[in-house]
């Protein structure tokens, strides 16, 4: 009997000695955190292209309109190429700020304007019915699920009744105002659905509005932001060529048009034709320099070669 009670006094010193009195239980290092399995509210938004919703969006527009000018200035290149085109298009950008979509839908004429949707992402935009009915009413978003779930609408539904499509192929905000790496969902449905792409490529939303900033900030002498946009050729897949080969060429697009606007067309085609654009993505150089370098806001000089694009 005397054995079971020293092994028993022995159990409770250990248990006493290894138990982290007063503090959270430890977890092994190797551990993996439960993360639970991601689910996507299906947000029927197919009543904001209904024309009582195009009429209030009207409306909302004009006034946005009215206040995103007070708060910035912006140029816009390049929409002669609209011009030659008889909708729809993917319209296709880079993505820096939240300022992106009222950027790009404000500068397209109102013809265009009116027959374009945004495609937002699902779990941010639509995640709570007043984000979603709000964004739906404003910008005619379409949700778009960056987890692969189902949705009560599919971006080829909208292109198929005509409508044109801006789609940001980074899948989210810049963190530092350089461009990452794109998607090929723009170049899956350009291909699928036959229709064109039109790159566009935009500066300055990021030094105006970076994450984390909900609204435009002034520049340094306390003025509005300089902010512009600028739309490319329309591009089209090759005979034969696939989604794969047609996205790298949509991107490329893209960063030829931000080397336009950093420099001037001439030597933007000339480095393009010597395939020697600057990768958008920035150099290899620490984090907080690229956020430095993307807190000045584009340079507008009129003296610019601009190819008399308007």
């Amino acid at each position: 009997m005397s054995g079971f009670w020293k092994e028993t006094v022995r159990d409770v010193r250990l248990m006493k000695r290894g138990w982290r009195w007063g503090h959270r239980a430890q977890v092994p290092r190797s551990a993996e955190p439960f993360v639970p399995p991601a689910t996507t509210t299906v947000f029927d938004n197919e009543w904001s292209r209904k024309p009582a919703a195009r009429a209030v969006r009207e409306v909302a527009q004009a006034g946005l309109e009215a206040v995103f000018r007070s708060q910035v200035k912006t140029q816009v290149e390049g929409l002669d190429v609209l011009d030659r085109l008889d909708g729809p298009v993917i319209f296709v950008a880079n993505h820096a700020s939240h300022l992106d979509t009222p950027l790009i839908l404000l500068s397209l004429p109102d013809e265009w304007r009116r027959r374009t949707a945004v495609a937002a992402a699902a779990d941010y935009f639509f995640d709570t019915w007043w984000r979603a009915v709000g964004s739906s009413l404003v910008f005619n978003t379409l949700p778009i699920d960056r987890r692969g779930g189902a949705l009560s609408t599919q971006p080829g539904e909208v292109l198929a009744e005509g409508w044109s499509l801006v789609v940001f192929p980074e899948g989210t905000r810049s963190k530092d105002g350089t461009v990452g790496r794109f998607r090929s969902g723009a170049a899956y449905l350009a291909l699928e659905y036959g229709v064109p792409v039109v790159p566009i490529a935009h500066r300055g939303t990021y030094a105006a509005m970076p994450r984390g900033v909900n609204w435009p900030e002034k520049d340094r002498s306390g003025g509005r932001r300089q902010l512009t946009v600028r739309f490319g050729e329309p591009l089209r897949p090759a005979e034969g060529e696939s989604v794969r080969e047609f996205a790298p060429r949509i991107r490329a697009a893209v960063a030829r048009l931000l080397d336009e606007d950093a420099t001037d067309w001439y030597a933007s085609m000339r480095r393009a034709a010597e395939r020697s654009t600057p990768d958008p993505a920035g150099e290899e150089i620490a984090e907080w320099r690229k956020i430095w370098a993307a807190t000045e806001s584009p340079d507008t000089e009129p003296d610019k070669i601009r190819a008399w694009r308007r």
